[in-house]
């Protein structure tokens, strides 16, 4: 029996439309928009089409965009002064530096300057602590948006073994501790794992995030496992992901594709994401 495809662009737009509705309600109480500020510098096209993408969606979302395009010659000096001056700006709610930056520019100094409280990529160090230590805060786009995915199959997290392949600090561990702390008993593969089948035939939940395409295919898969393919990979005009889908289809129970499954639920998620940002700086004032 084919597994349930996770429709990753449906269920983004209901987080959009509920992000929407809470934007909304949010002018009405403080009589401005949430906004999220955009910085982009150069002319990488990738970037320009991520950028635009997310741009769409503040207006979806009812979130104001402020679009920072710099030059591609842009110094570090003038980079910087943009970050301080979008981080002084009580107006703007988030920041988001699209990576990656020029070469010539220190890019983990620029991210890194970015006010933890309005970094809504989480990337920060605070913010991967916070994910450690269970406590409620902004989490990582896509580790954020994976678990709404895996939640939306109506299956519980709760005592399931889930193996993560990759370990990254923008998507492998941030989502092995997010499945800790929804109790399901963790475990990271990654490119010296021995014998990794040993440990994806046992998964009920498996994440897949190496960049390899159709790196895991459907033997390794155990039968009625949730499998969230986290792969982008783009050979002869056409995008694959890190599983096999053909054969993955035939042993998991829920599979998301490629495209049109984590990717919508990461843009999604910076939306949700912002609108949280702006409500935790009201808070703490």
């Amino acid at each position: 029996m084919s597994a349930k495809i996770i429709d990753g662009k449906a269920l983004s737009e209901e987080i959009i439309a509920k992000t929407k509705k809470q934007s909304e309600e949010f002018e009405k109480l403080h009589l401005r928009k949430v906004s999220l500020a955009v910085v982009l510098v150069g002319d990488d096209e990738a970037s320009k089409v991520y950028v635009s993408s997310k741009i769409k969606r503040t207006a979806s979302a009812n979130i104001e965009s402020i679009a920072c395009f710099l030059p591609e010659n842009t110094s570090q000096e003038v980079l910087e002064a943009k970050i301080k001056e979008l981080n002084d700006d009580k107006t703007i709610d988030g920041i988001l530096v699209q990576l990656p930056l020029p070469k010539h520019i220190d890019s983990q100094k620029i991210v890194g300057m970015v006010a933890v409280e309005k970094d809504v990529d989480a990337f920060s160090s605070e913010h991967m602590g916070n994910i450690l230590l269970g406590v409620d805060g902004l989490v990582s786009c896509t580790p954020a948006g994976i678990i709404e995915l895996i939640k939306s199959t109506g299956e519980t997290i709760s005592g399931k073994n889930a193996v993560v392949i990759g370990r990254s600090n923008i998507v492998g561990k941030p989502v092995a501790m997010l499945l800790l702390n929804e109790s399901a008993t963790v475990t990271i593969c990654h490119s010296r794992t021995k014998d990794l089948s040993l440990y994806t035939k046992n998964a009920d939940i498996l994440v897949v995030s190496v960049g390899k395409k159709e790196f895991v295919k459907g033997k390794d898969i155990k039968k009625g496992a949730i499998v969230i393919d986290v792969g982008i990979n783009r050979h002869d005009g056409k995008l694959y992901g890190d599983v096999e889908f053909a054969s993955a289809e035939n042993e998991a129970g829920y599979i998301t594709p490629v495209p049109g499954g984590v990717g919508p639920m990461t843009i999604a998620m910076l939306m949700a994401n912002t609108l949280k940002a702006a409500n935790l700086r009201l808070t703490k004032k």
